[in-house]
């Protein structure tokens, strides 16, 4: 199985910086898509990154340009960059990862606990 923890949320004022990591751990054949949703109070729980195993990045429109995503394979840790910090960043952030448990499972995905982000004055 694949556990994730998060760390680095907080309290930050807007337009700072916050710095998230997610370290996965366990055991597993292979880790593709490494992702980070947030949710919102009353709101759906929404994609905000992904980088796949090949370094391709996406994101969403609301975060673009201001959000960075990255890994470290070596270390099964991926990152979120979070800068110029709005309130409506304010949310729950999870990791999350598509994996492979063994060769002949199928894809899986795999959640962290999450960590609270709050962007206030």
């Amino acid at each position: 199985q694949v556990t994730l923890v998060e760390s680095g949320g907080g309290l930050v004022q807007p337009g700072g910086s916050l710095r998230l990591s997610c370290a996965a751990s366990g055991s597993w054949f292979s880790i593709n898509t490494m992702n980070w949703y947030r949710q919102a109070p009353g709101k759906q729980r929404e994609l905000v990154a992904a980088v796949t195993s090949g370094g391709y990045r996406t994101y969403s429109d609301s975060v673009k340009g201001r959000f960075t995503i990255s890994r470290d394979t070596a270390k099964n840790t991926v990152y979120l960059q979070m800068n110029s910090l709005k309130p409506e960043d304010t949310a729950v952030y999870y990791c999350n990862v598509d994996a492979l448990i063994n060769s002949r499972d199928p894809w899986t995905q795999h959640w962290g606990q999450g960590t609270q982000v709050i962007v206030s004055s």
